[in-house]
């Protein structure tokens, strides 16, 4: 493994950083999620015809730059350092990696060109709001508990033109789903959405995932009040909305495109996190330079620089895990723990050492606790991601559906 970024990996962070120090500060993030899109349409515009961020990941046969995971990792932890909201990690981390994975030529070739220019964002919704689960983080996601099961709960899905559940094809003419899925990233504004959904009925449930439009009859979506509002959520409503299967039903491991994308996507989390956490420490080493008590700045005090020293440690430690985890995803889970871990650890210590001010609505500190206490609860808890890792590692014992025989947390 040769740990040294090339040229074009340094141009990518340096490009993306000076254009998110000048259009991407506090108050253009403030004013950004108070929009209908909850982010900067223009922006998102911008740094997906100047910079190609959307398609970074992409194949060039599709529009997109042919880069891999680490390059998206870069980018994201320039994202993650402005706490910028954007649909990128729900279009390119999310969407796009399991179009590639599962969809037919004819739907890549529809879909991928225009998520890679920009003019299309997309999103994944499951049932349950249990997105660490879905993309198997912290449970097995061939379990049927994170998608519902069944005709009891979840989303359902049968071919148009039948009044049940219980067909196998597609009918010729579509399919029809019933149900709803909480807490969507981005699911309010998104032009597509990648559902997750039951079909075959109980007795022959699987889950397989479908193409619904932001424009189909029978979607209802509503925008929720969540922690971070960097993070917009969303409630997803079905109603017999149409819909399209995603790829071909010829028993294809949904499931297990799932999980690799799971895999990939903990991998940019992780550093998306760490930017965070990287942002969060900056700010902090920035002010104690600058508050004065006792006629001395307060980073002079020996207790001040051992606390910063210590997250310095945290940071870097997590930015090498999310590095290697860029490389080899299958790491991701572990490395977006520390991460995560990390940037609570950070955000925290960085409202306690900025003072009185810290607790003010009006800084900043306040969007780096929410920003990392959102995420642990999207795709955490940092216990449960390493507790499913250490199982799947067979370090306490047999692992079933319900996870490892004797594990513990870690």
């Amino acid at each position: 493994m040769d740990a040294a970024f090339t040229a074009e990996q340094d141009e990518i962070r340096r490009t993306l950083r000076d254009l998110l120090t000048k259009h991407g500060g506090p108050g253009e993030v403030r004013a950004a999620v108070r929009t209908a899109e909850g982010h900067d349409p223009a922006l998102w515009h911008r740094l997906a015809r100047e910079l190609g961020l959307p398609g970074l990941a992409i194949a060039e046969e599709y529009g997109g730059a042919g880069c891999t995971a680490t390059e998206l990792a870069l980018a994201c932890e320039e994202t993650g350092r402005a706490l910028l909201p954007s649909p990128l990690l729900a279009t390119a981390v999310l969407a796009a990696p399991l179009i590639t994975a599962l969809g037919t030529p004819e739907q890549r070739a529809e879909l991928l060109p225009r998520i890679a220019d920009g003019t299309l964002t997309a999103t994944l919704a499951v049932p349950g709001g249990s997105m660490a689960a879905a993309l198997g983080l912290t449970a097995d996601n061939r379990a049927a508990a994170w998608a519902g099961g069944g005709r009891a709960g979840g989303i359902q899905a049968h071919p148009a033109g039948e009044g049940g559940g219980g067909g196998d094809g597609d009918g010729g003419g579509g399919w029809r789903l019933y149900g709803e899925a909480d807490r969507v990233l981005d699911g309010h504004s998104a032009g597509l959405l990648l559902v997750a959904a039951h079909t075959g009925g109980y007795p022959r449930s699987r889950t397989l995932l479908f193409l619904v439009s932001a424009e189909a009859e029978g979607l209802a979506r509503t925008r929720l009040t969540s922690m971070d509002e960097t993070r917009p959520l969303a409630r997803i409503e079905l109603r017999d909305a149409a819909a399209r299967l995603l790829g071909a039903d010829d028993g294809t491991d949904v499931c297990g495109a799932l999980a690799d994308t799971g895999s990939r996507a903990a991998a940019v989390l992780a550093a998306e996190a760490v930017g965070a956490a990287a942002g969060a420490l900056e700010r902090t080493v920035a002010y104690v330079k600058e508050r004065e008590q006792f006629g001395r700045a307060i980073g002079s005090f020996q207790a001040v620089k051992h606390r910063l020293a210590d997250l310095y440690v945290r940071v870097e430690a997590a930015r090498s895990a999310a590095y290697y985890a860029a490389w080899d995803p299958a790491a991701g889970p572990l490395a977006l723990a520390q991460a995560l871990e990390a940037a609570r650890i950070v955000a925290g210590e960085a409202v306690q050492l900025h003072g009185g001010i810290g607790f003010t609505w009006e800084h900043e500190a306040h969007l780096y606790v929410k920003r990392a206490a959102a995420d642990e609860l999207l795709f955490g808890p940092v216990h449960r991601l390493r507790d499913h890792a250490a199982g799947r590692a067979g370090l306490f014992g047999a692992v079933t559906a319900d996870g490892p025989v004797h594990g513990v947390a870690v």
